[in-house]
């Protein structure tokens, strides 16, 4: 038996007795998050837009009943004369409520109006399904009613986070929303505008996706700024 076929045989012997430890993630985040200071909503939120600003990206605090005009506000400042938002999504009647001009619900398929899509579309809009405050990160979950590119294409992405889903940590988000139940076929996180880099790591941003992003960030009266 060569040297290599003697290898190779106790690797199959070691591996059919002996079954590898399961990893206690759970056990492992518990313990970090024990060592850190009590979580608050406030301490949530800070971080969150501090985090997010280091990423270039824009955190403007709302409240329920402003934030469509808050929207229509940050259009008009910075010219946007076509919005891009889902046909069916929850916050469509909202929009047109708003008098936001140049309205367009993404309601065909790309090759229908591939050409529109990347040369007159201004901004999207987009909900989400959360935020992790640790990175300040936004985290999608495109569907039929927000497809993925509606936050791909677009110059400006607006989305609109409620700060009662800011969790500390991804992992935090993964286990209070119960991922493991279902996952979607593309489940994003966002950190800032989009952005790349060359070999002397001079960065560039919107070279694959938003040059700009803004959160539209939900909060109570008392926790605008």
């Amino acid at each position: 038996m060569s040297a290599r076929d003697n290898i190779l045989q106790r690797l199959r012997a070691a591996g059919s007795t002996r079954q590898p430890l399961e990893p206690d993630v759970e056990g492992f985040y518990a313990t970090a998050k024990a060592a850190l200071p009590t979580s608050t909503r406030a301490a949530r939120i800070a971080l969150f837009c501090e985090k997010m600003a280091f990423w270039r990206g824009d955190v403007v605090r709302v409240t329920r009943d402003t934030w469509p005009e808050k929207l229509l506000e940050l259009c008009c400042a910075k010219g946007v004369t076509t919005l891009l938002h889902g046909e069916h999504s929850e916050h469509a009647a909202a929009l047109q409520a708003a008098g936001i001009s140049g309205l367009r619900p993404y309601a065909r398929p790309i090759d229908d109006w591939k050409g529109e899509l990347f040369g007159e579309i201004d901004a999207g809009f987009t909900s989400t399904r959360g935020g992790i405050a640790e990175t300040g990160t936004l985290i999608l979950w495109p569907d039929n009613r927000e497809p993925r590119l509606l936050s791909l294409v677009p110059p400006i992405h607006f989305a609109l986070l409620d700060a009662d889903k800011l969790y500390d940590r991804f992992f935090d988000a993964l286990s209070e929303q119960g991922w493991s139940a279902g996952l979607p076929t593309n489940a994003l996180l966002v950190s800032g505008p989009s952005k790349t880099a060359d070999i002397q790591v001079t960065l560039a941003y919107g070279a694959h996706g938003p040059k700009e992003l803004i959160v539209l960030l939900l909060v109570n009266p008392g926790e605008v700024q």
